[in-house]
């Protein structure tokens, strides 16, 4: 039999000045708060076995390293007797980019806030244990019920905003246009219902792929967006039926390329959602993904329950350098990662939350070209190890125009950031950078995750695939169907793709999708077959879970980045730099 118990935890840091985490915007700061967020957590345990996992989400951006070691180093020095590691603590984030970000250890997530935030880390880590703590408190027999539903083409709910990059995938048939972008997603959505063996509701998980975007970039106040006030929303409702204790989680899916914004503003210059005020659009949203998931919950009742099995399986491995298998790569015998790089692509943005302006995006290109010819020809005057790691950094790439080299710590090709040419008033980021090399805090760490978390965790005959980054709607099909083949050996018939799960590292594209460096390619950072390394990879860590568990090879023989708490120090928020910040968002002059 199950066993389920729920927890929910505010972490809510109002804490003026502070950049919000997602659009990576300096002036996207916050000034208060529209909603509050929280961290919702369900525990599942067998109770034949005594085996358990808890399934946590955080209406934040994602969950960094850092916050899931914080939560780990929790448990094992205030509650060790419960049992939670690395392995049963599956963490994941609804996505929000209106939440404050200095969470992060890794330097290039700290930029924009800028500089790592302890109120906000700490406020989350404690969140997220509190919920944990509270859900093992209420452990009661459970029965859990699966069922789908899908939106109907005329619910403006997800749109492709990458359409012509999906097009160049050739599972798609039917190449899609901006006029039917709506249907080049995946909208189905899957729910998890809860309930005691006497049919009442628990609790309720789904996971639908959608940017919790619905809230722009000139946004300061903290909030849930879509997917709170869809979790929001239902809450309230049982509550109308007496289930104060109910919790409702809106989980991410494969949302890579999806977002709910299809309307271009001219006034923004971006696209946004149904209305003019992006209050209005997130709650339209929200109401739409409620109303989708109040429909499968009922539809769930008559569904039979889950087998009470649960397992899981977490490795770590070293992005890069992984070698493909050539099933992934059209045969491909020498495809691999390479340390990570970010395109110009990214940094320009999207049509939702732009980036550079167009002429800066320009000459960037030109210039990446540029360091990339002239690196090419001093190639053969280059020591033996340099010569080799510059031929293998553009093989791994590809035709991506390379802004950031994110592993070895360059900027247009240069590690003299405090000396680069551009100047610190042309870009506020690129002031943060120059300030944080000069104190020596971003000397010998990379600047984002290189060694990543690949977890997969198994209730009943259903799989969630925890992944470190978002996904786009083909490449999740091909991840999904990677682990289907394998696991339908154990009796899984349902595969579900967990974004945002332990860590982040970026996007992972199709190979023919990170071909057209849109965003999404750009922000691929460990080359064009990064799809091809995780289909490798996580079809291992199935592979592993059709053994025994005394039989399992599964030791993590590599670990992520160290940091101090003197290199923290060193770029840890400082309110006063955002005075000016302040009072010109209060202004309402950005």
């Amino acid at each position: 039999m199950f066993e389920v118990g729920t927890g929910k935890a505010d972490i809510t840091v109002d804490k003026k000045g502070v950049g919000m985490m997602g659009y990576g915007m300096f002036r996207n700061i916050v000034l208060g708060v529209e909603t509050p967020i929280y961290a919702r957590a369900i525990v599942f345990r067998d109770s034949k076995t005594g085996k358990k996992i808890a399934y946590v989400n955080a209406e934040i951006c994602f969950i960094t390293i850092a916050i899931k070691s914080g939560v780990i180093k929790r448990f094992a020095r205030n509650h060790e007797e419960l049992g939670y590691t690395e392995s049963n603590l599956f963490l994941t984030a609804q996505h929000t980019h209106s939440a404050p970000g200095g969470y992060s250890n890794y330097g290039l997530y700290n930029m924009s806030i800028p500089g790592f935030v302890p109120e906000v880390y700490t406020k989350i880590v404690d969140g997220i244990v509190d919920a944990i703590l509270e859900a093992e408190k209420n452990l009661q027999p459970a029965e859990l019920k699966i069922a789908t539903g899908i939106f109907e083409p005329d619910q403006e709910v997800a749109f492709n905003r990458s359409v012509f990059a999906y097009n160049l995938n050739p599972e798609v048939e039917i190449k899609r246009t901006e006029k039917d972008k709506h249907l080049a997603v995946d909208r189905e959505m899957t729910l998890m219902r809860i309930d005691s063996p006497d049919g009442k509701p628990i609790a309720s998980v789904n996971w639908f792929g959608t940017h919790t975007t619905s809230l722009s970039n000139d946004n300061h106040l903290i909030s849930s967006d879509n997917k709170g006030y869809a979790a929001h929303y239902h809450e309230e409702e049982m509550k109308k039926h007496g289930r104060e204790k109910f919790i409702s989680i809106f989980a991410q899916h494969v949302s890579g390329d999806v977002t709910p914004n299809f309307i271009w503003d001219k006034k923004k210059k971006w696209t946004r959602g149904k209305f003019e005020n992006d209050f209005d659009s997130a709650k339209f949203n929200g109401n739409l993904q409620f109303e989708k998931a109040k429909e499968i919950s009922e539809k769930a009742k008559d569904v039979s329950p889950l087998l009470p099995e649960i397992d899981y399986l977490k490795m770590n491995f070293d992005f890069r350098n992984i070698i493909c298998d050539p099933e992934f790569t059209n045969g491909k015998t020498d495809a691999r990662t390479g340390p990570s790089c970010h395109g110009i692509a990214f940094f320009a943005g999207t049509e939702e939350g732009p980036g550079m302006a167009p002429p800066i995006t320009f000459a960037a290109k030109m210039l990446s070209k540029f360091i990339r010819l002239w690196e090419h020809i001093k190639m053969p005057f280059m020591k033996p190890e340099r010569r080799e790691s510059v031929k293998e950094k553009y093989l791994v790439q590809g035709n991506k125009d390379i802004l950031i080299e994110t592993c070895d710590r360059k900027i247009l090709g240069t590690s003299d950031i405090k000396n680069l040419f551009i100047p610190g008033w042309a870009d506020r980021n690129i002031a943060v950078f120059k300030e944080y090399h000069r104190n020596g805090s971003l000397d010998n760490k990379p600047w984002i995750p290189q060694v990543l978390p690949f977890h997969i965790a198994i209730l009943g005959n259903m799989a969630l695939v925890g992944i470190p980054c978002e996904i786009t709607t083909i490449a999740g099909q091909r991840l999904r169907k990677t682990v289907a083949d394998v696991l339908k050996k154990r009796g899984v018939e349902r595969v579900i793709i967990s974004s945002y799960t332990n860590a982040y590292c970026g996007y992972v594209t199709t190979y023919e999708e990170y071909q057209m460096q849109c965003y999404e390619g750009g922000h691929t950072v460990f080359g064009e077959y990064t799809l091809a390394a995780f289909q490798t990879k996580f079809k291992l860590l199935a592979e592993e879970l059709l053994k025994k568990p005394e039989e399992r090879n599964a030791t993590e023989i590599v670990e992520p980045a160290k940091f101090t708490e003197e290199e923290i120090s060193k770029r840890t928020f400082k309110a006063e730099r955002q005075k000016r910040l302040i009072k010109l968002a209060t202004a309402g002059k950005i």
